[in-house]
């Protein structure tokens, strides 16, 4: 197991103003380190982030989101779709040069974009052959995919386990890897720990993401977090426990999520408390 934090508790791209943070990150004693790969349009800033993080002796996933509608895998405008795999072959680009692992997010569809329906079966297949065209892209690349259902208020076409466990047979052959988050099962999942089981009885479960269910500090809110943490360690899981925490600093994010109002005192408090959370749940099994 693992030990990572999300960056996006800071900014959308980490540049060199944040060597401060990834020291602390370090010395606290996280393994590693999530990196948002929004900005697309520089390889030779992930490859520069990619040495500073080796030097700092810190690995990292990454997270990507579909921009907007002009890139959208579930879009009836091919032109749409051919932007979503365009812009996805950048993401994967800029993730080898980054030398991440596991690609984690909700890359199916625009955040916050609805149709007023249900996920249509049309969407569905839509977005598939998008993702049967990534799929292949991320494996040559030596990167998991950890497709992030979320929650109803940002997103329509999965929002639970189960339904992400239906996509990736949809797909077909090996499917697709699916991220489990304790923000969005505690919203979306009437038995989040039920469905933790079952996403992992599917062989789809990737990665993890720790988050409060206020996206606050992990530990102070009633997301079931700590018995995720002991179910996990019991089921044998042994990748990532990323925490994913959202303050106001990106703009465009914090309006995204809906975080109207500051959730913890300051950066310090969630990851230095959330690091202990884990570490003290994890050695408690």
């Amino acid at each position: 197991m693992k030990i990572g934090m999300n960056l996006l508790l800071w900014t959308g791209h980490v540049s060199e103003g944040h060597l401060p943070v990834l020291r602390a990150l370090k010395e606290t004693g996280f393994d590693g380190v999530e990196v948002p790969v929004f900005d697309t349009s520089d390889l030779k800033h992930y490859r520069w982030l990619g040495g500073v993080l080796d030097d700092l002796g810190l690995e990292r996933t990454m997270v990507a989101i579909i921009p907007d509608e002009a890139h959208s895998p579930i879009s009836p405008d091919a032109s749409a779709r051919q932007g979503a795999v365009d812009h996805l072959k950048r993401v994967i680009d800029c993730s080898a040069a980054l030398g991440g692992k596991v690609l984690a997010g909700p890359w199916f569809q625009p955040l916050g974009v609805f149709t007023g329906e249900k996920p249509s079966h049309a969407e569905l297949d839509r977005c598939a052959e998008v993702h049967r065209q990534i799929l292949p892209l991320l494996s040559q690349a030596g990167i998991t995919a950890g497709l992030e259902p979320l929650n109803r208020f940002e997103a329509h076409l999965l929002n639970t386990c189960e339904q992400a466990i239906a996509y990736a047979e949809l797909i077909g052959a090996d499917g697709i890897g699916i991220l489990y988050d304790t923000f969005h099962a505690n919203i979306e999942e009437r038995d989040p720990i039920a469905a933790l089981h079952l996403l992992h009885a599917s062989g789809n479960l990737t990665h993890v993401h720790i988050s409060e269910n206020d996206r606050g500090t992990p530990g102070r809110g009633h997301a079931k977090i700590r018995e995720t943490l002991a179910a996990l360690k019991v089921l044998g899981y042994d990748e990532w426990l990323t925490i994913e925490a959202f303050g106001r600093g990106v703009s465009d994010l914090a309006a995204a999520t809906r975080v109207w109002r500051d959730f913890f005192s300051n950066e310090e408090e969630v990851y230095t408390e959330g690091y202990d959370l884990i570490r003290r749940c994890w050695d408690a099994v």
